[in-house]
């Protein structure tokens, strides 16, 4: 269970998203770790340092999706460093495997304890620059004529708890390739803060995501 506290920190400190005005899919729950010493995180490959002189402790985000535009099971991760003064310290955000620091110079897309992050169309990579979306290769493919091209995929912590096959992986593509679409370039702010069924521990979402798989694949 999250605990009262994580809860009011996560939601204090949660990053408000963009999403592209056409986007199709949205976050359905947010893992919260609290690390308030170092620590692996559960859900991505990295360890978290929250032994330095200026970090009281890391919120960990795992923003989870029933979908991205090209599969089925969507994991994406967000990062916010909380000072001993309860500013934010920094922010980081995942991307394709990676993650990008997420304040811009000078701060500037930091409002009080959030920062506003860009979610990239159908694919849910964050940044706090919309432009780096559009020089990705296969950026306007990947909403288009290759939609639903990876099936079902799943992150290494759920090997044993979910397979594929092709004919789960074609239900996929042909689901997914109903759902094509042309990003607008215009983004909104999506506002989830307050929404407290959306917040639960780690251990919580890494339970329920394979239901939400089987279940995802039964509906198809």
């Amino acid at each position: 269970m999250l605990s009262r506290e994580d809860g009011r920190l996560a939601a204090a400190y949660a990053p408000r998203l963009l999403f592209d005005k056409n986007e199709p899919f949205y976050p359905v729950r947010f893992g919260i770790t609290v690390f308030r010493e170092d620590g692996d995180s559960p859900s991505f490959r990295r360890r978290l340092q929250v032994s330095r002189p200026e970090v009281e402790a890391v919120i960990e985000y795992a923003v989870y999706y029933d979908y991205d535009i090209q599969h089925l099971y969507d994991l994406e991760h967000i990062w916010v460093y909380i000072a001993r003064d309860g500013e934010v310290a920094d922010v980081e955000a995942s991307f394709h495997g990676k993650y990008l620091k997420g304040l811009l110079h000078g701060r500037t897309n930091l409002s009080g304890t959030r920062s506003s992050l860009y979610v990239q169309p159908g694919k849910h990579a964050l940044s706090p620059m919309p432009e780096v979306f559009g020089l990705l290769p296969g950026y306007a493919a990947c909403t288009q004529e290759a939609a639903g091209a990876d099936g079902l995929i799943y992150g290494d912590c759920f090997r044993g708890l979910l397979a594929s096959d092709e004919a789960a992986d074609q239900k996929v593509r042909q689901y997914l390739q109903t759902c094509r679409f042309t990003p607008s370039g215009v983004y909104e702010y999506w506002e989830y803060a307050h929404r407290e069924e959306l917040f639960v521990s780690w251990d919580e979402l890494f339970a329920e995501i394979p239901e939400r798989v089987r279940n995802e694949l039964e509906r198809l």
